[in-house]
């Protein structure tokens, strides 16, 4: 992949942009951040909103997994030769194109609502049909940010404004949600979600963007997935960050299809509850990401990703023992904030390490391990919850991701070893005698 001009930009923040925020001195960026915030907060009322008409239609634990499988687990099978495309094409383009297609997605859902004629067999095809869509959006919008903010010095302060913004979404969309889906149903949280797309399109398309670097395809598709493939699989930090990742996903991410459960009858209330819940996961992450963006540089990230997955962990475990609603929005604030910093943190070390012609692959394998395994999560989350309850289900997920955060603190030196020369050839760390995590 060639280098490919920036557009110019400021030289430095300044009093404009304070440091915890001077990855939108980039124009590109600015225009981004503004149309995904209101887009996000659409997305996040769909998810809410999807699985409060699943559990409204059929009161079935292992329905509300079993589509959250479906809808998922084309995002596993797509994702590795979606990232071979993304190394190939404009980005830009092909971001415009996803998010005219979830547009299409999201508005069929509030006309089929509206029409009174929604099946589960419906919920279930369109479902998928997202699931399709992100097996390409998701690696895609992870890989521009690259192209959008030119200094990579910036890269880790852009990532953690991206995690702020999915956050401020997490934390106004379920609230939000839940008194629509209390005082209109849910077909408006469909109808808001398609036209909130709108937004992003038109920030997608006022970007004044340098040609996209792409790499020309000498080899076969098979060929450049197989190569991702051996990078990833070969080199243990990127390696091992995926690995936690994916048992995260596996295990912990799930809990939020069992949230509508928790909300009637654990706390037994209604959509407010249910939007509490999930509001309050959304400002526990929102509180981590504004912390993570406050940070110069990468270095010391890879410390932070175990940390983070055993406040996870023990997070899940509190918030499926908890039959107190106070106590368990606590919890939810405690479980958003270690999702969101493993995220993050995750997000960042694998776009600093991960050489530029590989990036689309080596993030599609990110979105596998992020989006990916949480199908297979969701439907064993779902029969765990139908079999033994759903609080039950949460505590055993939760003692999951704590074994993961232990497995990985014995790979931190390892990872250090290999990850110190790296920084310091890049100048992110003067000298590779001392340790960096």
């Amino acid at each position: 992949m060639t280098p490919h001009l920036a557009p110019a930009i400021a030289p430095a923040p300044t009093s404009r942009y304070a440091h915890a925020w001077r990855a939108l001195r980039h124009p590109n960026f600015r225009l981004y951040f503004a149309g995904q915030t209101v887009s996000l907060i659409g997305t996040w009322m769909t998810r809410i909103a999807t699985g409060w008409l699943v559990y409204r239609l059929t009161g079935s634990a292992f329905l509300l997994g079993l589509i959250g499988f479906l809808g998922q687990l084309p995002t596993f099978l797509l994702a590795p030769f979606a990232g071979v495309w993304i190394d190939r094409l404009d980005r830009r383009k092909l971001l415009i194109w996803t998010q005219a297609l979830a547009a299409v997605q999201s508005l069929a859902m509030a006309v089929l609502i509206f029409t009174h004629i929604i099946t589960i067999p419906q919920i279930i095809a369109l479902s998928i049909l997202q699931g399709v869509i992100n097996a390409f959006d998701m690696p895609a919008r992870q890989t521009f940010v690259i192209q959008m903010v030119a200094d990579r010095n910036d890269l880790p302060n852009a990532i953690a404004i991206n995690s702020s913004m999915v956050n401020i979404a997490r934390l106004i969309g379920p609230a939000l949600a839940g008194f629509i889906i209390a005082w209109l149903g849910e077909g408006p949280c469909f109808l808001i979600d398609g036209v909130s797309y709108l937004a992003v399109i038109a920030s997608l398309a006022l970007m004044v963007l340098a040609p996209a670097a792409t790499a020309r395809a000498t080899t076969s598709m098979l060929h450049q997935l197989a190569e991702g493939w051996t990078y990833v699989r070969n080199f243990a930090p990127i390696r091992d960050i995926l690995l936690l990742f994916a048992i995260n996903s596996l295990m912990g991410m799930p809990f939020l299809i069992l949230a509508p459960i928790f909300a009637t009858q654990v706390l037994h209330g209604g959509p407010h509850t249910y939007g509490y819940l999930m509001g309050m996961s959304g400002f526990g992450a929102l509180c981590a990401a504004l912390a993570l963006a406050t940070r110069k540089t990468v270095r010391g990230l890879i410390r932070f990703i175990p940390f983070a997955t055993l406040v996870f962990g023990i997070a899940l475990v509190g918030f499926g023992l908890s039959h107190s609603l106070p106590l368990s929005l606590i919890f939810m604030a405690l479980t958003g904030a270690g999702m969101m910093l493993s995220l993050a943190c995750s997000n960042t070390v694998i776009q600093t390490l991960a050489p530029k012609d590989k990036l689309g692959r080596v993030m599609s394998y990110y979105t596998v391990a992020f989006v990916g395994m949480a199908p297979f999560g969701s439907f064993i989350s779902g029969e765990m919850a139908h079999r033994i309850g759903a609080p039950h289900a949460v505590v055993i997920s939760g003692l999951c991701v704590l074994a993961g955060a232990l497995w990985f603190l014995t790979r931190l030196r390892q990872i250090a070893t290999i990850v110190r020369p790296i920084y310091a050839e890049m100048g992110i760390h003067p000298s590779p005698a001392r340790p960096v995590n």
